[in-house]
């Protein structure tokens, strides 16, 4: 059966009662975001020690941890920024499998130098994505010198951000430590969000082998507000990623608020990864019942 879990992000607080926090709402699983109030995790601050520390605690409280957050701009165009935000990723990257898993997470970045989800000319041309890509391939090496997996996640404003795309990433990176981060939601625009099913069909007809852990938001149309979206989930130091819920046309909330087909999605995802873990997102603690009970219905009346 396909378990729901929950990003550590969206619960502020220290690494004990977070964890205290998700076990009673009868999670199984984490994505683990390396933000705690009482655990310093930025750059430079990953040791061995604490990294068993907080993968400990998740497994004291039977939530192991089934991938690890490091998002970031991998494609700053700021040379330096964006050397250090690659090199933070790396230390993340390397450290996986002391955090109790070897899937590290990040999408695949944008030459706007304002916001890592807002799109820009080069980000569509060949010379960014061959730029993406060298990244890309390096990362995948990096993760498979440490027994792990870097896990690409598309967003239809960054470099890979379409079906045909993501398939060229992955021809051109042909490469065991390179894998994706399924989430459909992140596909659509206006001009294909009517095409819903059909999307959907094509993402797992030519991607399910790369598939290793899956997410769960909702897509809709934004309707007047075309701005930057943003909520305000109770952290005010909260990552960006967490807080972000979409650009433009398209609004990105919580799972069962939208209009994606979790039926066909979940039927789909399940024929190869039967027992995938299935991570909620884009909500606010306060949210965190509702969008659980949706996702555990849906798995319910499909049989997964």
């Amino acid at each position: 059966m396909m378990q729901a879990g929950i990003f550590t992000g969206y619960f502020p607080y220290g690494l004990k009662e977070t964890a205290q926090k998700i076990r009673a709402l009868d999670f199984n699983t984490v994505q683990l975001d390396l933000h705690f109030k009482d655990v310093d995790l930025s750059a430079g601050q990953i040791t061995k020690e604490k990294a068993k520390t907080v993968r400990d605690t998740f497994r004291d409280h039977n939530l192991p941890v089934c991938c690890v957050s490091g998002y970031t701009n991998i494609i700053h165009p700021d040379r330096a920024e964006r050397e250090k935000r690659v090199g933070y990723l790396k230390e993340i990257i390397r450290s996986a499998r002391d955090f109790g898993s070897p899937y590290v997470i990040s999408e695949t970045g944008t030459y706007n130098t304002e916001s890592d989800w807002v799109h820009h000319p080069k980000n569509k041309t060949e010379e960014g994505f061959e730029e993406c890509r060298k990244v890309i391939a390096d990362l995948a090496q990096t993760a498979y010198d440490h027994g792990a997996v870097f896990l690409l996640e598309t967003y239809v404003n960054n470099v890979v951000g379409s079906v045909e795309e993501t398939v060229k990433m992955f021809a051109q990176v042909d490469h065991p430590g390179l894998g994706l981060l399924m989430d459909p939601t992140n596909y659509f625009e206006t001009h294909n969000i009517d095409k819903m099913d059909q999307i959907l069909n094509q993402v797992f007809d030519t991607l399910t082998d790369k598939i290793k852990i899956a997410h769960a938001k909702d897509v809709k149309r934004s309707g007047g507000d075309k701005s930057e979206k943003h909520a305000d989930i109770g952290d005010e130091d909260a990552l960006e990623s967490h807080t972000f819920r979409g650009v433009g046309e398209i609004e990105l909330p919580a799972p069962g608020l939208g209009s994606l087909n979790y039926d066909l999605y979940l039927k789909r995802l399940a024929e190869k990864h039967p027992n995938i873990p299935v991570i909620i997102e884009h909500l606010s603690e306060d949210d965190v019942p509702r969008a659980k009970k949706f996702l555990d219905g849906k798995f319910r009346a499909n049989g997964l």
